[in-house]
């Protein structure tokens, strides 16, 4: 009976340790490469993967990423780019321990075109169209009647060196590009990281965004037009470093407008040095509002967009600008434009317009400063750090 019993401890034993070995060690990851179009549902597993081209997922097609995984590409095999046309989905189920990232070999911003979405919710582009062609490389159809169209879930994603132009794209893209996205797609915790263009842009659509990173994109960090009039939008954070021009540049491509967005607790920061992309340009606000632009934000902070020198010239850096004398009558003037509770430092004018010419005067309610605003909120973690720094600073 003793030996039985000591030969049962003993298995006991292996058993233990075998499981806590297993709970110990990190599972293992894959490898793989990424290659278009994709045409039937699939899932990448964790792993580490190569994306190689200009890859769409296709129309009823879903694809899935793991948490965990990076997917690099590499500028000198040629355009690379993840592409979700509409009716196709991407869903990226990262953690804050564990996110997903795409980057590029090389490491240099501009070095392929980001991750960019289609869908067919409502847009008004120029001259009041209701469908576009996409300006990056593309050149596919965005635009539609469907405003809860769903393009997936975007979770815990960062996205590293983007906005390279693509094919005979008319413009570099951007390290998140969404085309008439709509609302029933979910965009949480992104980071656009150091990319050549901006960190996102958005082609009208209705779709919103929450807990999003903008850091050393060298244009805008967050851009849209033709009417992009997500609801739901908050703790967004923009910190420009090196090169970079506004921190938002809001346009409705010249379409006078009342569906304006809604974004709630923001941050943007200008690093001391930080220069335009551009040598001689002067884009350096806070906010930009320009043909149309319109919008609601509250909770702000806007700090570091002081004066900029340039061989003879100095420019005034602004906080809230004014571009044009129509949006000034038609979006300041009739009450589509609102600031509350905005703490501005760092930053030499709190309001103005682009010529003397443009008097700004906010209607009651539409404007107010708060020392006590705290902008974005956003908890820090693996999926906010880069080579060990964080990028909320």
């Amino acid at each position: 009976m003793k030996k039985i019993v000591f030969g049962l401890a003993i298995l006991a034993s292996i058993f233990t340790s075998c499981t806590s070995s297993d709970d110990e060690t990190t599972a293992e990851t894959v490898t793989g490469e990424i290659t278009g179009p994709i045409t039937a549902n699939k899932t990448y597993p964790l792993g580490t993967y190569t994306l190689k081209g200009i890859v769409k997922i296709e129309s009823g097609v879903t694809v899935t990423f793991d948490a965990g995984s990076t997917i690099t590409c590499d500028k000198t095999t040629g355009d690379n780019a993840l592409v979700v046309k509409n009716g196709g989905k991407l869903i990226i189920n990262g953690t804050a321990a564990q996110p997903v990232v795409f980057t590029e070999k090389s490491m240099i911003p501009g070095s392929w075109g980001g991750i960019i979405m289609y869908g067919d919710a409502p847009i008004k582009a120029i001259g009041g169209v209701t469908t576009s062609t996409s300006e990056d490389g593309n050149a596919l159809s965005y635009g539609g009647s469907n405003p809860t169209h769903n393009g997936g879930s975007l979770n815990y994603v960062r996205v590293e060196y983007a906005g390279a132009k693509l094919a005979d794209g008319t413009k570099e893209n951007n390290a998140f590009t969404f085309y008439s996205v709509g609302s029933g797609t979910t965009l949480d915790h992104l980071v656009a990281y150091k990319g050549a263009d901006d960190g996102y842009e958005f082609f009208g659509g209705t779709v919103s965004m929450t807990n999003a990173i903008s850091y050393g994109n060298y244009d805008d960090a967050f851009d849209w037009q033709d009417g992009w009039q997500g609801q739901n939008n908050s703790n967004w954070y923009g910190y420009q470093v090196t090169k970079g021009n506004f921190g938002m540049e809001i346009e409705c491509s010249n379409n006078n407008n009342t569906f304006f967005p809604k974004v709630t607790n923001v941050t943007l920061k200008r690093a001391a040095g930080c220069t335009p992309e551009v040598a001689g340009a002067i884009e350096m606000d806070a906010f930009q509002f320009k043909k149309e632009g319109n919008g609601d934000f509250s909770n702000v902070v806007i700090s570091g967009y002081g004066n900029y020198t340039e061989g003879a010239t100095t420019y005034e850096g602004v906080a809230v600008k004014i571009q044009d004398a129509t949006t000034n009558t038609n979006q300041v003037n009739g009450s589509k434009i609102k600031l509350t509770n905005v703490k501005i430092t760092s930053t030499t004018h709190d309001i103005a317009g682009a010529t003397g010419s443009i008097t700004v005067n906010f209607p009651a309610g539409q404007y107010s400063t708060n020392a006590a605003a705290t902008g974005a909120s956003l908890t820090t973690g693996n999926w906010s750090t880069v080579g060990g720094s964080n990028l909320i600073q």
